[in-house]
C-alpha cells in the first residue's frame, strides 16, 4: 500500500472559533472554502459545540477534521486542522488563543 505523502504547506489552520456558552458565534475566522457559505460554517459550529461542550478531552475528529478545543469560564475557542494536521500544533494555536482572550477581558 503507498503511503500517504502531503506537501509541506503554511496553511496549516483551516478555521479558528470562539463560540460563547450557547453555541454562538462570537469570532470565527476561515483560512478555506470547506464552509464557504454563513449558513454552512454556522450549522458546522453548532455541530462542533454540540459534540464537544459536555466532554473533558480537549481534541475530537469531527467531519474529517482535527478540532482542539478549550473551554474557559463561558467562552469555548476552537482551533480546525485537516485531519492530517499535528494536533500539537493546532493545540499551541489553541493556547495562543485562550490567553489572548484573556488578555482582551473575555476569559
Amino acid at each position: 500500500m503507498e503511503a500517504l505523502i502531503l506537501e509541506p504547506s503554511l496553511y496549516t489552520v483551516k478555521a479558528i472559533l470562539i463560540l460563547d456558552n450557547d453555541g454562538d458565534r462570537l469570532f470565527a475566522k476561515y483560512y478555506d472554502d470547506t464552509y464557504p457559505s454563513v449558513k454552512e460554517q454556522k450549522a458546522f459550529e453548532k455541530n462542533i459545540f454540540n459534540k464537544t461542550h459536555r466532554t473533558d478531552s480537549e481534541i475530537a475528529l469531527l467531519e474529517g477534521l482535527t478540532v482542539v478545543y478549550k473551554s474557559s469560564i463561558d467562552l469555548y475557542f476552537y482551533v480546525i486542522g485537516s485531519s492530517y494536521e499535528n494536533e500539537e500544533k493546532c493545540r499551541k494555536a489553541s493556547t495562543a488563543g485562550e490567553h489572548g482572550g484573556a488578555v482582551l477581558g473575555c476569559g
